[in-house]
């Protein structure tokens, strides 16, 4: 498909060199004859109007005409009365044959974890947050800034931590990063300069995790999760000085942090000087108990709590905050000037609004409507077509783990679910060593209807008997 520039004069980079021998109409001819053999213009493509090219050159409308019509006659352009000059249809070299990708199955239903309902994204909300933005920004927040971030979305940001999540925030220890991802590399980053060559993770937990502390040279050290949450004991028995973890929601397995190893864990980094990162992923998503605060908000000296928008409103907006420890504050604010000197400005200043005007809570509020309303039927429709599974981890967020009968193996299950086109996910995508017992599955259904949550589990129902 090409490109359908609009304007008179799309520009177009060509090279005319007055000092060669040979005419500038054989230069042009063969500067536009080479974009479009090699595809740097493609077939349907527009060209610039004669008059604009003309005057991009600093040649006479004329000779353009001439080109034109040349390049018309050999094939390469095709134009009509009243049309723009555009590439002919097969005027390109043979394309150089590709490496067949492997096409990935559509599929009709698709339980994927961790993602939020993108058709619920308050369009309108975000969008008037950006004109408001555009139109009340001054020209000093046009600049690169602080790399820490916008201080208005930092002011925000604190207060909104500190009423909704029971943080201890102070907007000169917020840095706006680019999602969770590149807050954890960062805070690693940090730490790594300062000698941590280990860090813990959850296990089963978010792999990708494990995937970025790697990446920034420090070694990850998997620490098993119980119904209690994380094993502080064999969190200790490592001899690591820092853990990533999910707290209010543990990310597969939907536990709560139990308030006995909410206190060993500080008392575990008090003790070692560790830091602790706290990934509060979808703690604002909570349906059948009263929302638990953060672990930040009981150490801030050695927690750095890590949020993002990604849950909240879309993944695409790439909008996330930490809260550093006091002495991790330049650190962490250095290695996001290296890393790409500030996240976009007008979208930080857009979220401050969105927040600081109540319609970030609406949105929220309406959210969680929703999706207990998606939990709930998911909930139903297992209990009546498949009474056997065990399901856990519904006390917030948008995916469930259901426990499968002994005797079913995991990965048959996810690989007959995908010929009937639904998409299942085990378990064992989140353990370090790939553990396909006991059987499991872990059920996003935020991104999914009502109607295809019970179409879904109708396909697949005689496969968790």
């Amino acid at each position: 498909m090409s490109v359908e520039w609009t304007g008179l004069g799309p520009e177009l980079l060509l090279r005319l060199d007055r000092k060669r021998g040979e005419p500038l109409h054989a230069q042009l001819e063969q500067e536009l004859r080479e974009a479009i053999r090699t595809g740097r213009l493609r077939a349907g493509e527009r060209l610039p109007s004669s008059r604009a090219l003309a005057a991009q050159l600093g040649l006479s409308r004329g000779l353009v005409l001439d080109c034109y019509r040349q390049l018309q006659a050999e094939g390469y352009l095709t134009t009509r009365a009243g049309s723009a000059t555009r590439v002919a249809a097969g005027a390109q070299l043979p394309p150089r044959p590709a490496a067949e990708a492997e096409a990935s199955p559509q599929l009709a239903v698709d339980f994927m974890p961790n993602l939020p309902d993108l058709t619920s994204f308050p369009a309108r909300d975000w969008a008037w947050a950006l004109r408001e933005s555009c139109k009340r920004a001054p020209a000093v927040e046009l600049g690169y800034g602080d790399p820490r971030g916008s201080p208005l979305l930092r002011e925000v940001l604190a207060a909104y931590l500190r009423r909704v999540r029971a943080a201890v925030a102070d907007p000169v220890e917020i840095v706006v990063c680019a999602g969770f991802a590149q807050g954890l590399n960062l805070v690693l980053r940090a730490l790594a300069r300062r000698g941590l060559r280990q860090v813990a993770v959850e296990d089963p937990g978010d792999l990708h995790n494990s995937e970025v502390s790697l990446r920034t040279g420090v070694d990850v050290v998997p620490v098993p999760v119980d119904e209690h949450g994380i094993d502080v004991e064999a969190l200790a028995a490592t001899g690591v000085r820092a853990v990533v973890l999910t707290p209010a929601h543990q990310s597969p397995t939907g536990v709560v942090l139990a308030p006995e190893r909410r206190h060993e864990l500080l008392a575990w980094a008090g003790e070692r000087e560790a830091t602790i990162v706290e990934d509060d992923y979808d703690a604002e998503l909570r349906y059948d108990r009263e929302p638990v605060g953060t672990l930040q908000g009981l150490a801030a000296d050695r927690v750095a709590l890590l949020g993002t928008t990604s849950k909240a409103l879309a993944p695409t907006l790439r909008l996330g905050w930490i809260v550093c420890p006091p002495a991790l504050v330049e650190a962490v604010a250095q290695e996001k000037r290296l890393a790409d000197r500030g996240s976009p400005g007008l979208d930080q200043l857009a979220l401050a609004l969105m927040i600081e005007s109540g319609r970030y809570d609406r949105h929220l509020r309406r959210m969680r409507a929703v999706y207990a309303g998606r939990r709930g039927v998911l909930a139903c429709t297992l209990a009546e077509q498949a009474p056997e599974l065990d399901l856990r981890g519904l006390a917030a967020g948008f995916q469930a783990v259901a426990r499968l009968p002994e005797h079913l193996d995991e990965q048959t299950v996810v690989a007959a679910a995908r010929t009937r086109s639904v998409g299942l996910y085990g378990m064992s995508e989140f353990r370090s060593n790939g553990a396909t017992r006991p059987p499991e599955l872990v059920l996003g259904f935020g991104n999914l209807s009502e109607e295809s949550i019970e179409r879904g589990i109708s396909a697949i129902s005689d496969l968790l008997h």
